[in-house]
């Protein structure tokens, strides 16, 4: 894995990036792996993140277990999370930057909480952007690269990379336990192209059905065109079931009465980038806009969602815009 890591970034001028920063995080991820296998009881942790949502104590340890990661990287000068939503320094201002590569990275440490009791699958996303915020910048050219973590039977990984000069890369790895190391399982994600013999769909905030016309026509396409569903509840595991299977369009509307939750920082940037870099599109499902389109002014915006194989994401748009 490391050789093919510096095949791609090296030559990029990016060392840092696959020497310090992507084997952290997939470090990191490993460590949050184990901390949930030992976590025998989920409960509230009695704090609150700025978003007023109880924290879990296993979201407080893998929020931890990351910003530990960050602090061991020089080239990370900056960092925000779901659960702190605000950018602030990286590690302790002790180490100094040995090159001139400096990154920012937006996380959110632990998502799926709601069905991490029930022992379903939960993941781990990751944005890393060039320079020292993500605020103000163009997410399509300043987000260089996403990493989802998976905690399920395995622990996987699935890696994005857009850096400038470079092509588009999405790779998914096989995340090794304490001492092991980790191995690409495969070195080139890509959405399948048409005809389809399955096609899969995951409709989140499935009750604004109940209150949009347009979703429930969306919904009955689905069902009368024979889609299979395949929905567990939890972002991360429907979008890489979609890139493990070549298939699969994930939909997550809003309305007034049920407004957006989905972080555009920390799940939806780096979701979209690596549903891009996989030959995918990821478009807001209010405005038909790509997601990666407009820069971020704020760390707690939101947004819904909608994201797969690119003939699905154009057939949801028309049906939910009436475009």
């Amino acid at each position: 894995m490391e050789s093919h890591l510096k095949s791609l970034l090296q030559p990029l001028g990016r060392t840092e990036l696959c020497d310090s920063v992507i084997p952290a995080l997939l470090d990191c991820i490993s460590e949050i792996a184990k901390s949930l296998r030992e976590s025998q009881h989920v409960s509230l942790a009695g704090t609150t993140n700025a978003f007023g949502d109880g924290q879990l104590n296993v979201d407080m340890a893998a929020e931890n277990l990351v910003r530990e990661a960050l602090a061991k990287c020089p080239s990370i000068v900056t960092a925000s999370s779901e659960e702190e939503p605000v950018e602030r320094a990286a590690g302790d201002g002790q180490a100094v930057n040995p090159t001139s590569e400096k990154y920012t990275v937006a996380f959110d440490p632990l998502d799926g909480s709601s069905i991490i009791a029930p022992n379903w699958t939960v993941g781990t996303i990751l944005g890393i952007w060039d320079g020292a915020s993500a605020i103000n910048q163009q997410p399509s050219e300043k987000q260089i690269a996403s990493v989802l973590g998976v905690y399920g039977p395995r622990t996987t990984a699935i890696i994005a990379l857009r850096v400038p000069g470079g092509e588009p890369q999405c790779l998914e790895i096989g995340i090794g336990g304490s001492g092991q190391e980790h191995q690409i399982i495969r070195s080139n994600v890509r959405l399948a192209d048409p005809p389809f013999k399955t096609r899969y769909f995951a409709p989140a905030n499935l009750r604004v059905a109940g209150q949009s016309e347009n979703y429930m026509r969306l919904i009955m396409h689905f069902i009368e065109k024979s889609y299979t569903l395949r929905y567990c509840g939890g972002l991360v595991p429907d979008i890489v079931h979609a890139l493990v299977k070549g298939h699969g369009v994930y939909v997550s509307p809003v309305t007034v009465a049920s407004p957006a939750k989905l972080r555009r920082l920390y799940e939806l940037f780096p979701i979209a980038l690596i549903m891009e870099c996989a030959g995918g599109k990821a478009i807001d499902p209010a405005t038909g806009e790509d997601i990666l389109n407009r820069p971020l002014e704020d760390c707690d915006e939101t947004a819904g969602l909608v994201c797969g194989t690119a003939e699905e994401v154009e057939i949801v748009k028309k049906v939910l815009l009436g475009a």
